[in-house]
């Protein structure tokens, strides 16, 4: 090398080349800042996604779409609410902003009497606009906490929101009593709930054991059975039959827009399940779908009509 070249130094960079240089480096950079970021911020699980999409279209509408007493659901297109918590109701005598409030005297057992009680908004206005659900606007339930007694009524309302209906207490004790209904808000909004509530009949309460477990009932020589197995959490079919006195399929009648309505109340602390049927019969059964909220015993009433009278079935049921 002459030394005049060694004297010199390195040899100097042409602009372009570096700018190239520059270029190829900040792109590298941003390759491995990219990454960087995606391993600290994963992309959400797309199955996790798609279910959350389904939930939120299925809470959104659908006819029944979840199980009874739970969830949102819809009818004749209205927006309905329903808080379920385990899947009983009817355990609080307030709910969803509204109240039930007995008003009536009290009750005397093996007398005639009469059940009176208002449905009160959060403002404590007595509520006086209810959808029309099973050809009622209101369902009362009335059962002694043995689960005996059985009774279920459909009361007429006076202008100042006062519903009314007789009812004769076969025995004293403390009986409980569930007002199944669909409020409609000032601003439409349909808001379904079931609220009880406790009566006491004065006397002596001696309770009577609950029967064993059976599939099959008996009333004025009708027999009803039902097959399924309800599950904990999850919503089973059970499909019931009735047999007429003289042998064969019972000849059901419409009742209050359905051939049959079920109602289960838990032993202890008498959760309420009102579980609706198919709308369409599979050849002679009317199938429910129910949902135990939880393990233990409970009892089941069925009613259904046979030459324009209602009948009731009652069953008792041990869910594992």
């Amino acid at each position: 090398m002459p030394e005049s070249e060694a004297a010199a130094g390195p040899v100097a960079v042409d602009r372009e080349t570096l700018r190239l240089a520059l270029v190829v480096g900040g792109l590298v950079l941003a390759v491995l800042l990219g990454f960087g970021l995606g391993r600290l911020n994963p992309p959400a699980n797309p199955a996790r996604a798609g279910a959350a999409a389904a939930g939120a279209a299925d809470s959104a509408g659908g006819d029944h779409a979840h199980a009874p007493g739970t969830g949102a659901h819809s009818h004749d297109g209205a927006t309905v609410t329903q808080g379920g918590g385990d899947g009983a109701t009817g355990m609080s005598i307030s709910s969803a902003g509204y109240t039930l409030v007995p008003t009536g005297p009290a009750l005397t057992a093996g007398r005639a009497g009469e059940l009176r009680f208002q449905i009160r908004d959060d403002g404590r206005r007595a509520v006086t606009r209810f959808a029309v659900v099973h050809d009622k606007p209101m369902h009362v339930i009335v059962v002694r906490r043995d689960l005996t007694g059985y009774r279920h009524l459909h009361p007429t309302m006076s202008a100042d929101g006062t519903w009314s209906v007789p009812l004769t207490p076969s025995d004293p004790g403390t009986w409980r009593m569930y007002a199944d209904f669909t409020a409609v808000a000032d601003d439409g909004r349909q808001v379904a709930a079931v609220l009880g509530a406790d009566l006491s009949v004065p006397g002596g309460y001696a309770p009577r054991p609950l029967p064993a477990p059976a599939t099959s009932a008996t009333v004025d020589g009708f027999t009803a059975a039902y097959t399924g197995t309800p599950e904990v959490g999850r919503s089973a079919p059970l499909k019931f039959r009735v047999t007429a006195p003289g042998g064969g399929a019972a000849p059901l009648e419409p009742y209050l827009g359905a051939y049959g309505h079920l109602v289960a109340l838990r032993e202890g602390d008498l959760g309420y399940l009102h579980v609706h049927p198919e709308p369409v019969r599979d050849g002679d059964a009317v199938t429910f779908w129910l949902t135990a909220p939880g393990p233990g015993r409970y009892r089941m009433f069925l009613d259904f009509q046979v030459g324009g009278v209602v009948r009731t079935a009652a069953f008792t049921l041990t869910v594992a």
